[in-house]
């Protein structure tokens, strides 16, 4: 049974249509990467299945339960405050620009959440921040504060954050984007190391080559629709529709212009 579904969802921004009757499921320890041009809707989407956003049309279950109660006057309506706090805790989120509280030490960063919502003392909540940061590769950075990080290290940290609260579903919104090339690998290596566990993830990336190397399944959206969906080898290595072909090969162009870095 899947552990998320995404049901017929639409979003407006005012008048403009975001996500267009998007729909798609997610079993439990499969990884779905989502590629797409900028503006295509792929960061909302993450955001309405986080609560950050709300959806205009269709729902979104997770774990059987249903975001959108029923629709009144054509407007959805969602559950109540107490079942979408307990769907929202199934659900780890890592952004794009890190997001982390920059008063706060690492540490206390990463145990703010297991403490406040779990309820977790402070001793076990500490025990398994510093399992993750030994995990991460930072445990030496625990009493450091974020401005002291580098960009790779502060996604290093968001991501021991997300898993700080134990999810059933990761999701990664861009998570190398806002990287400089040379700290792109070290966060690559973390979320490859999530794949091998079998992690359920979503992820949306720019990262072709990792999709290629991770996900069980890969989303194609543009202009807030999904345009194909399949397996790396049938999406990227073997695209049907026309507008994902254009997409690989002006990705293929830039890669050419300007290297791999390798």
């Amino acid at each position: 049974m899947a552990i998320l579904t995404v049901q017929k969802v639409s979003k407006y921004y005012e008048k403009k249509k975001v996500l267009d009757d998007v729909s798609f499921s997610l079993e439990k320890g499969e990884i779905l990467v989502i590629i797409g041009a900028s503006g295509s809707g792929k960061s909302t989407l993450l955001r309405c299945i986080n609560q950050l956003e709300k959806i205009d049309e269709g729902n979104i279950i997770i774990q059987e339960q249903k975001m959108i109660r029923e629709v009144k006057k054509g407007k959805p309506i969602y559950e109540k405050k107490d079942k979408l706090e307990k769907m929202n805790l199934s659900c780890g989120m890592v952004f794009q620009n890190f997001n982390l509280f920059p008063h706060l030490s690492i540490l206390e960063n990463i145990t703010k959440a297991p403490m406040t919502v779990l309820k977790q003392d402070r001793k076990t909540a500490e025990q398994i921040a510093n399992q993750l940061l030994i995990k991460m590769g930072i445990e030496n950075k625990s009493d450091q504060y974020p401005c002291t990080l580098s960009g790779g290290q502060q996604q290093r940290v968001s991501i021991a954050r997300a898993l700080a609260i134990r999810p059933e579903i990761i999701f990664m919104d861009e998570p190398t984007s806002a990287l400089d090339p040379e700290l792109i690998g070290e966060v690559l290596k973390v979320i490859e190391e999530l794949a091998k566990e079998k992690r359920t993830m979503v992820i949306v990336t720019h990262e072709i080559g990792l999709a290629e190397e991770i996900a069980d399944r890969v989303i194609f959206m543009d202009q807030g629709k999904i345009i194909e969906e399949g397996t790396p080898q049938e999406v990227i290595g073997n695209p049907k529709q026309k507008r994902t072909r254009e997409f690989l090969t002006r990705y293929q162009k830039k890669q050419l212009r300007f290297g791999d870095g390798s």
